[in-house]
């Protein structure tokens, strides 16, 4: 019986493909915090992590899909880099950062320049204290911005003949990796770094160069690990490639995994990455956050109240028996809706 999927589950299993992994070395807990960082598929379960009560912290420049802009983030937390206007270019009346992914664009140049640094400085010191960082690639091809002679994380939409579109070599890929595992040692040498590669299809790159993207950096992070003892990979894009190999499993683009899919691997990274002591814990805390976003057609009647009751006294309850987590939010919002 699996946690999360009881009977579907189990019937999805027994056709489809199985991947044969080791677990995680160092399992997972409720006393540990973790950092993701990279594709938008990382950040999908960095959410469901953090529904489930997990201290964690997501992609400190934004959605990033390729090794040398994930290095680049890096390098600005653990050097604290302090962004100035002049970081920054106008488009479309727009600020934006080469280096951040558009959620901290703005209009005001101003508070786009205190959003980054503000999280710069809030990551630094996460990044110190960090139990896992879990690093999803997305894509071997980057973008090199011809005016400006570097590469960037994001093109904000600005014309096409402005970039290069390069695909990384095995052996660029691989020193990036080495470059991003030196520069978390030095600041946190217990740090367990786990990689996963995104099993998005990058279908605007076409079928054939998705899939050489692809295998650069499945041969790239597989060389990259038999480096470092200490580094492990956890198979989403096998999971969702070679086992949910049907188009049920993905969104209507065809190209994303859609949510059953998402749930599954999910499923499988608590199974083989959380330790067995908590998972009693994730489906509680799970049924919390729904509780949060259930909205009643009948606020007033008794029912409502009483279910708002039974979570405001499960929250209190969970603080007083759980310190370490934060339950502040929840209580809250229960509160506030029995007064309103």
């Amino acid at each position: 019986m699996h946690y999360y999927f009881t009977e579907r589950m189990t019937n999805i299993e027994n056709v489809m493909t199985q991947v044969v992994f080791e677990p995680l070395p160092k399992r997972i807990t409720y006393l540990d915090s973790i950092l993701f960082i990279g594709s938008c598929f990382s950040e999908n379960i960095a959410k469901r992590m953090s529904e489930r009560k997990f201290q964690s912290l997501t992609n400190p420049h934004g959605i990033l899909f390729d090794t040398f802009s994930i290095e680049s983030c890096l390098k600005d937390i653990i050097s604290l880099k302090s962004y100035s206007e002049e970081d920054l270019f106008q488009y479309n009346e727009i600020y934006h950062s080469w280096n951040h992914h558009s959620s901290f664009s703005h209009i005001d140049k101003n508070i786009a320049v205190q959003n980054i640094n503000e999280t710069i400085k809030v990551s630094e010191q996460y990044l110190k204290k960090t139990n896992h960082i879990v690093i999803t690639l997305g894509s071997a091809f980057s973008y090199y911005h011809i005016a400006s002679k570097k590469f960037v994380a994001n093109c904000h939409k600005v014309a096409q003949k402005e970039f290069e579109k390069k695909l990384a070599t095995i052996a660029e890929i691989s020193n990036s990796l080495e470059s991003i595992y030196t520069m978390i040692k030095a600041l946190n040498s217990n740090a367990q770094i786990i990689i996963t590669i995104s099993p998005v299809r990058h279908l605007r790159e076409g079928v054939i160069n998705n899939n050489r993207s692809k295998a650069r950096l499945i041969e790239a992070v597989h060389q990259f690990q038999d480096n470092h003892s200490d580094v492990y990979y956890f198979p989403s894009y096998e999971l969702v490639i070679d086992c949910l190999r049907d188009y049920r499993f993905y969104d209507i683009d065809f190209a994303h995994p859609n949510i059953q899919a998402t749930n599954i691997v999910f499923d499988y990274f608590t199974r083989y990455c959380i330790d067995n002591s908590e998972k009693e814990h994730l489906e509680k805390f799970y049924q919390l956050h729904l509780a949060t976003k259930h909205r009643s057609r009948f606020p007033q009647t008794n029912a409502h109240k009483a279910f708002l009751k039974k979570y405001l006294t499960l929250c209190i309850g969970y603080k007083t028996q759980f310190s370490h987590l934060d339950f502040d939010e929840e209580i809250h919002f229960f509160q506030e809706e029995l007064c309103s």
